[in-house]
């Protein structure tokens, strides 16, 4: 008995990870870069400028290298660009 209840729960423990797994794609692509809006400290990943190679590491507001993903239309409302600027 102890044996099939362990079963159980692996297996759902493995159904539950696959559809968090599976629905993580689609929640990626309504999101997009959004470069010059992040603050000090509060960028999603590098620098497109190559000046850090971290999220969190923005040195300051708005830097027009560093980005943060937005829902996808929304980045120009925010007074960013969908692509670095040089």
């Amino acid at each position: 008995m102890k044996q099939n209840k362990a079963l159980i729960a692996s297996a759902l423990g493995a159904v539950i990870a696959m559809g968090a797994l599976a629905s993580a794609p689609a929640a990626a692509a309504d999101k997009e870069k959004c470069y010059g809006i992040a603050q000090a400290g509060k960028n999603d990943c590098a620098s497109a400028t190559g000046t850090h190679s971290c999220a969190g590491q923005a040195k300051m507001d708005k830097d027009p290298g560093d980005w943060k993903y937005v829902a996808k239309g929304t980045c120009e409302k925010m007074g960013g660009s969908t692509t670095p600027k040089k």
